[in-house]
């Protein structure tokens, strides 16, 4: 007796189960969407927080978001703390919204802008102090070397040279 041939479709199931299988994966696959548009949308919201954050520190403290570094230093002790912690937080939203954002230049630019202030405190911190641009990912320690090293701010000294 010979077996009755069966359809390919026969042996997985029927043409019903089949599209229930295809509607459920594209339902997963829209959820895995889903997330990811939802992290990408949390980050760039953490980052504009970040920035935000920054730029009130900034307007309240205008000593240090234009500083005199040389006054800083020559300052007391809280008064360099304070000016660590504010250049620390910068470094952060930067670091928040460049890569957030990392398909958008005007970030960088204002970022880049707010830096050249900053970069004789952290050319003498980088060189006290080794591993303190460390704490910061590849590409914010990468960034501030790149402009110490555009705007010549370079230890022993760490005042900006000639462009």
């Amino acid at each position: 007796m010979s077996q009755p041939s069966l359809f390919w479709w026969q042996k997985y199931g029927t043409l019903a189960q089949m599209a229930q299988a295809a509607v459920a994966l594209l339902g997963f696959v829209a959820i895995l969407f889903q997330i990811n548009e939802l992290r990408t949308g949390n980050r760039a919201t953490s980052a504009r927080q970040a920035f935000l954050g920054y730029t009130d520190l900034a307007f309240n403290n205008p000593k240090f978001a234009a500083p005199d570094y040389e006054k800083i230093r020559a300052g007391e002790r809280d008064q360099r703390v304070q000016y660590e912690s504010f250049v620390a937080y910068f470094l952060y939203a930067c670091e928040e919204a460049t890569t957030a954002f990392s398909d958008r230049r005007e970030w960088l630019a204002s970022c880049d802008y707010d830096l050249k202030p900053h970069l004789p405190f952290l050319c003498e911190k980088s060189t006290a102090e080794p591993a303190y641009l460390m704490t910061y990912s590849t590409s914010t320690q990468d960034w501030v070397k790149t402009s110490m090293k555009t705007a010549s701010v370079t230890p022993p000294d760490c005042k900006p040279g000639k462009t």
